[in-house]
């Protein structure tokens, strides 16, 4: 399990996890139900699942709680209705594939995603490590890479990118081979700050006072 999302006034609680799919107790975790509609399993044999689905993180909307993003194993998607259904979004993405996505904590509609070619080929397409970001819910997507590497054929897992509450939004990412990567305005740019790390698994940051 990766992800839990508590709402912020009300008993529900959302959980998601990878072979498991998306689950949302209103009761404050007594009970439980599949939210999975909508989202695909091309991985698996015939019709998509109650539950099962392989999902690798769920970010949810500055402004609304209801409105989550998720990366699947194959596909990004989003719900407007807090998992009762899922749309996807991964048009205008190179590929669909990849672990991480990150919802910006001030701006709604915001959020970021790394993309990987396939899960037996977790790299990103042609070596060229690049965050892509939307600022429209998923309706576009724009590449982000100034500052980041070409010829890194390496991997950014679920907890390895996050954002922070400034003004604008600073976005880090750490990657498998041992680099993190700072952005200290909402992805247009990158620095390297810290590399020779071992496996960069999870990735915080914070805005100082």
């Amino acid at each position: 399990m990766h992800t839990v999302l508590p709402h912020p006034t009300t008993d529900r609680v959302l959980v998601a996890m990878s072979t498991g799919g998306v689950y949302v107790s209103y009761d404050g975790a007594e009970g439980w139900q599949p939210r999975n509609s909508g989202i695909t399993t091309p991985f698996l044999p015939g019709p998509a699942p109650e539950y099962g689905q392989c999902v690798h993180k769920v970010a949810a909307d500055a402004a609304d709680p209801d409105r989550l993003y998720a990366q699947n194993h194959f596909g990004v998607f989003r719900t407007d209705d807090a998992g009762g259904s899922w749309t996807s979004i991964a048009g205008g993405l190179p590929v669909d594939f990849g672990f991480p996505v990150v919802a910006s904590p001030r701006t709604p509609g915001t959020a970021w995603v790394v993309p990987l070619v396939a899960d037996l080929e977790r790299v990103p397409p042609g070596g060229r490590l690049r965050v892509h970001r939307t600022r429209d819910a998923g309706a576009t997507w724009t590449e982000l890479g100034e500052g980041l590497p070409d010829g890194s054929w390496t991997a950014v897992l679920r907890d390895a990118v996050c954002a922070d509450e400034g003004d604008p939004t600073g976005v880090a990412v750490g990657t498998r081979d041992g680099c993190v990567y700072a952005s200290r305005d909402e992805g247009d740019t990158f620095t390297l700050v810290a590399d020779h790390l071992p496996d960069v698994l999870c990735v915080r940051a914070a805005v100082l006072p």
